[in-house]
C-alpha cells in the first residue's frame, strides 16, 4: 500500500468514526435530560426513624398456607412457590392507631380481603441460598394483599393473566416498617383478620409453605432482588368478601394493629 493508500485508508477511518460519535452524541445527551414530568416517590414510613424507605418492586407469593390453597383449589404438596407483583404505586400506608378510608374499586362485586406478613429488603442479589436469605431483610411490615376476586377468577378461568384482579389502585395496604434490629426475624407468631370485630382469619406464620427466607431465595433464581424490594409473604385461609362500611382489624403477634373502613 503506498502512502497515497493509507492516507485515504485513515482519512475514511477518522471520518467513520467522527460519524458515529455524532451519532452516539444525541444518545449520551439523553442520559442528562430532564423528564417532561415528574413522578411521586413511593415510600413506606419506618418505625422509630426520620428516613423512609423506598419502593423499587413489589412482589407477592400466591397459595402460601396450605389451608388457603385447598380452599383456593390447589394441592399445597404438589405445588412450586409462585409469584406475581403490584405496582408500586398500589401502596397504600396505614399509621399506627389509625382506621384509613379504603376505596371500595370500580369493576368488582368480590372484593376480598387477604392479610400478610411483609418483608423490606435491605439489600439482595441472584441465587441467594436459604441459609443467607434474611440477611438481605431490613424490616417487617403488616399488609392486605387486596383482591378483586371475581375479576381474577374470571381471568385464571380464561388462562389469561389477573392482574387486573390483583394489581388495582390502593391493592397493597400497608403498615409502617419495623427494623429487624428492633423486632427480630418473623417465623411464628399469630396472624389474624377481623371484620366488624367478627375474626375471619387466624393462624400462625409458622404455617407457611414456603418462609420469608425460602421465598427471597426462590425469587433470586428469577429476578435479581435489589434494596427497596418488598415480599407479601402470603396469606392464610378464610378470606372472603368486604362491603362498603366495614372495619377491618389485622393483628400480627409482635407488630402494631393495622386497621381500615371500607368506603
Amino acid at each position: 500500500m503506498n502512502s497515497l493508500d493509507r492516507r485515504t485508508v485513515l482519512a475514511s477511518g477518522a471520518l467513520a468514526l467522527a460519524g458515529a460519535a455524532t451519532q452516539s452524541a444525541p444518545a449520551q445527551a439523553q442520559t442528562g435530560a430532564k423528564p417532561i414530568f415528574s413522578l411521586p416517590a413511593i415510600t413506606i414510613p419506618i418505625v422509630g426513624e426520620e428516613g423512609v424507605f423506598p419502593v423499587r418492586r413489589i412482589y407477592c407469593i400466591g397459595r402460601n398456607y396450605a389451608a388457603h390453597a385447598i380452599e383456593r383449589g390447589s394441592d399445597p404438596t404438589r405445588e412450586p412457590p409462585f409469584f406475581f407483583q403490584k405496582p408500586t404505586d398500589a401502596i397504600q400506608n396505614v399509621a399506627i392507631g389509625a382506621v384509613a378510608d379504603h376505596t371500595y374499586p370500580s369493576l368488582t362485586k368480590n372484593y376480598h380481603h387477604e392479610v400478610e406478613l411483609v418483608a423490606a429488603l435491605k439489600s439482595g442479589g441472584s441465587n441467594i441460598s436459604p441459609d443467607q436469605a434474611l440477611d438481605h431483610v431490613y424490616g417487617y411490615a403488616l399488609g392486605l394483599d387486596m383482591t378483586r376476586r371475581d375479576l381474577q377468577n374470571g381471568m385464571a378461568a380464561e388462562k389469561k393473566p389477573w392482574e387486573i384482579g390483583k394489581s388495582f389502585d390502593h391493592a397493597a395496604v400497608l403498615g409502617p416498617i419495623h427494623p429487624v434490629s428492633k423486632t427480630g426475624h418473623f417465623t411464628k407468631g399469630a396472624i389474624s383478620l377481623a371484620v366488624n370485630g367478627t375474626v375471619r382469619q387466624n393462624s400462625d406464620l409458622d404455617k407457611m409453605i414456603w418462609s420469608v427466607a425460602e421465598q427471597i431465595a426462590k425469587l433470586s433464581e428469577a429476578f435479581e432482588l435489589k434494596a427497596g424490594d418488598i415480599i407479601y409473604s402470603g396469606t392464610p385461609e378464610n378470606v372472603g368478601p368486604v362491603v362498603k362500611g366495614d372495619v377491618l382489624l389485622c393483628k400480627l403477634q409482635g407488630l402494631p394493629d393495622m386497621s381500615i373502613q371500607i368506603v
